[in-house]
């Protein structure tokens, strides 16, 4: 099955969009659930300044 010229570009752009959302998403998601699941028994608390020290 081919596809026309119009939904290949749109096809493009959706891959584009997809590839920049997870390249500037991946890391803040990763920290994210981090933060959210919290530290294991026996961990010192998880906080912001942690993250930066």
């Amino acid at each position: 099955m081919a596809l026309s010229d119009g939904a290949k570009e749109r096809l493009s752009l959706v891959i584009e969009l997809v590839k920049t959302v997870f390249h500037y998403g991946y890391i803040p998601a990763v920290v994210y659930l981090g933060f959210k699941q919290g530290a294991e028994p026996g961990m010192p608390e998880i906080a912001l300044s942690n993250l930066l020290w």
